[in-house]
């Protein structure tokens, strides 16, 4: 149920969002929209408000607005062809046509700053819940000023430049005004005894760790049922007390005690709610997110958040940053999947989309909110790409029809969103069952 209620909830609002965005503009240059629908095939239900019939139809896997006069070649135009009236879309000039198809990409670009911006105001800015604990140093880089300095596991900071008691929180915001050969004033306090020194960050292979690693709790948010974690009996919202006799206090901690393992089964100690259970798991060669060949045994982390109140123009800050950081991202991927450095399969299709959801909201309302940013974003960068059928095909189309100052021949055009349909069939089959094969217990 919450699987199908998220991907209702996520993609249905982000197929609306899209497709209001075509509206808005078609409706701002004069174009009478004929039919606004969520979803594809035979009409389910709706009302009709003016020109507009507003309807949900049988097929959740997107969306269209149908305009009049669309090009009669276009996948959702229907069969009316353009008689040239003044509220037609081929009336309308090319620069017009291309704008209304780079409106639905736009506004899913736009949508996730008022999204963020409003669950910040309403809620509160998330952050990770350790950041309120003390600094008490977990490990050392052997690289880390902290070694020279006699700094132990367990020692606890009780000045950082000034500030008194401060937390990892407040490591946080050091380091964010620069770590690159940053000097730090310290009072170390052992067991009651108490002393001062001054550390640098130069000649430090990864400043952000002067520290060492924050307290970040090795909670489990998924397990792939087809690695060596869920066969073993790991579960979702485990938490992970201690493998190899070892105890952990952070991911990282965890991650390298994997990568020790050489691939020897590894006792692990898990509490599922308020039980601890012991369970055994092998490791296997496989490639993480960066491409490189390690250990694995098929988790990936969750995190606890907690919230503070902000101001509108915090808010706003926080949202806008989000969304740049998620927009690059994207533009990231897509660069790696057309140079080869990222793997198709390693794509999701709707059925990881519903997956998604569904945890989603298990986890909590931020949980959702951020999905739907991550995924609008990607919804916007997508529709962009110069594929026909998407929106970035039409503005292609539109762009060289310009350029030629005349139109392609109705058959090109046809052949042309032909192609795009193949590819983006045999695409989403492909990711599709790559999704299913995830899912399932054991890889087919």
């Amino acid at each position: 149920m919450n699987t199908v209620f998220g991907f209702i909830l996520v993609l249905g609002v982000l197929i609306l969002v899209h497709e209001w965005g075509h509206y808005i503009v078609a409706r701002l240059f004069g174009v009478r929209v004929d039919v606004f629908s969520i979803g594809f095939g035979p009409r389910l239900f709706g009302f009709k408000r003016g020109a507009t019939d507003w309807r949900v139809s049988a097929i959740p896997l997107g969306g269209y607005v149908r305009m009049a006069g669309q090009d009669i070649s276009e996948v959702d135009s229907g069969d009316t062809v353009p008689t040239g009236a003044s509220d037609e879309l081929m009336s309308k000039k090319r620069w017009q046509r291309a704008l209304i198809s780079f409106a639905g990409p736009a506004i899913n670009l736009i949508f996730p700053i008022f999204l963020l911006t409003g669950f910040f105001l309403l809620r509160g800015e998330p952050y990770p819940k350790y950041n309120d604990k003390p600094l008490v140093i977990l490990d050392i880089q052997k690289d880390s000023p902290l070694v020279a300095a006699g700094v132990a596991k367990g020692d606890r900071i009780t000045s950082l430049d000034g500030v008194n008691n401060p937390t990892w929180g407040t490591v946080e915001t050091e380091l964010a005004k620069g770590v690159v050969n940053r000097s730090f004033h310290l009072v170390v306090d052992r067991q009651g005894e108490s002393r001062s020194l001054d550390v640098s960050t130069a000649g430090m292979q990864t400043p952000d760790l002067l520290f060492g690693y924050p307290p970040n709790t090795p909670i489990v948010g998924e397990a792939d049922k087809s690695q060596p974690a869920y066969q073993a009996g790991v579960r979702r919202d485990d938490v992970i007390l201690s493998i190899n006799g070892q105890s952990l206090d952070n991911w990282p901690a965890m991650v390298e005690a994997i990568q020790q393992s050489d691939g020897k089964p590894l006792p692990i100690l898990v509490r599922r709610k308020s039980q601890d259970m012991q369970l055994l798991v092998t490791p296997k060669k496989g490639q993480n997110e960066r491409g490189a060949t390690v250990w694995l045994i098929g988790i990936r982390p969750s995190q606890e958040y907690s919230f503070r109140k902000v101001s509108v123009s915090q808010a706003l800050a926080s949202a806008g940053r989000f969304t740049w950081m998620g927009t690059t991202q994207v533009f990231s991927v897509v660069g790696k999947l057309l140079t080869g450095k990222l793997a198709v399969k390693q794509l999701q299709s709707v059925v990881g989309i519903a997956n998604e959801a569904g945890h989603a909201v298990q986890e909590g309302t931020f949980a959702v909110v951020s999905l739907m940013a991550v995924f609008s974003l990607n919804l916007g960068v997508m529709n962009l790409l110069p594929i026909p059928i998407l929106d970035g095909g039409h503005i292609l189309l539109l762009s060289i029809e310009g350029i030629r100052r005349r139109d392609f021949s109705l058959a090109f055009k046809e052949r042309f969103i032909q192609v795009g349909l193949v590819f983006l069939l045999a695409l989403f089959a492909y990711v599709m069952y790559n999704d299913v094969v995830r899912l399932l217990p054991v890889h087919l």
